[in-house]
């Protein structure tokens, strides 16, 4: 048994097809497979069912697949471990992140990057619960989700802050900068939310749920034009002046928004805060997860 047969295991339960595991993991689809059959021979068990196809796992392999990925995470902590020992990190550092996160993370991956030319990253747009649960079954590092959602006894977590509210809109299509009823200093009253076009993320989003409860306390109606659980829709749509869309503050820096503009919302309910967490081992502590909540603590 080596490492290479329980990483091939793991890729395969991630994709569920032998042809893309062993792409994933740079070999052949019969290397793969005679592999993964030797690994079941020397543990004297079948692990995976199989016909024409990928069929899934065995009790047996859904059991051992757990502790395949504790070896792997284990193993890739302790190669974490000592390049970070000799003053650096490499690996690929996994992140998932909620739509509509207002933590500017770019800068602090740009940071982690100077300091660790070898060190790689994955960005993954999650829910909260995706992001919980892939934390938990170790498809990713750290996650950028919300503070409610998290069990403290099980995480690493740093809170990073609650946002303010902002309207996203084009000036060649809205003018709200021009509207005598803004009351000071030039913030829009939500009631102005029910006279115009709006893009939203998807109702079962935590961002969109606090948008409707602050909405609902003020007697405003919300009766989306557009509705997404991808942002990137929703500011398409606003550069083409089909709608506005509700934003947190501060914006994320983007080509994207080059044309938009920003009209602070007035005081609206406290939205969800968000919090950086990783998983608690203290036996094999993932460094490369320690080192971005360490980053992201000197700069939020």
């Amino acid at each position: 048994m080596d490492i290479k047969q329980l990483q091939f295991l793991c890729a395969l339960e991630r994709l569920g097809h032998f042809g893309k595991a062993a792409d994933a993991c740079c070999v052949t689809q019969p290397t793969l497979s005679m592999r993964l059959r030797n690994l079941e021979e020397e543990l004297g068990v079948t692990l995976i069912k199989r016909k024409q196809r990928f069929e899934g796992f065995t009790p047996e392999g859904e059991r051992l697949l757990q502790w395949a990925k504790q070896t792997i995470s284990a193993f890739d902590g302790l190669k974490s471990e000592a390049a970070r020992l000799k003053g650096s990190l490499v690996g690929t550092l996994r992140i998932g992140i909620v739509p509509l996160s207002h933590v500017h993370l770019m800068p602090v991956l740009k940071a982690l990057s100077e300091q660790s030319p070898q060190l790689r990253f994955q960005l993954h747009s999650l829910s909260s619960e995706q992001i919980i649960e892939q934390l938990t079954s170790n498809h990713l590092d750290v996650g950028l989700t919300y503070l409610a959602q998290v069990e403290s006894e099980r995480f690493i977590v740093h809170p990073l802050g609650q946002p303010d509210i902002g309207l996203l809109y084009h000036p060649d299509y809205f003018h709200f900068d021009q509207d005598s009823n803004l009351p000071a200093p030039h913030r829009l009253p939500w009631s102005a939310l029910a006279n115009i076009p709006l893009g939203l993320l998807s109702p079962a989003m935590r961002f969109r749920q606090g948008i409707d409860r602050t909405a609902s306390v003020k007697g405003v109606t919300l009766t989306p034009l557009i509705e997404s659980d991808a942002v990137e829709h929703l500011i398409e749509a606003a550069n083409e002046g089909l709608c506005c869309t509700l934003v947190p503050l501060p914006v994320l820096n983007s080509p994207m928004l080059d044309h938009l503009m920003i009209a602070p919302m007035e005081t609206a309910l406290p939205q969800p805060a968000l919090a950086a967490v990783s998983c608690r081992n203290q036996s094999t502590p993932n460094g490369l997860a320690l080192a971005l909540l360490q980053m992201l603590k000197t700069t939020h």
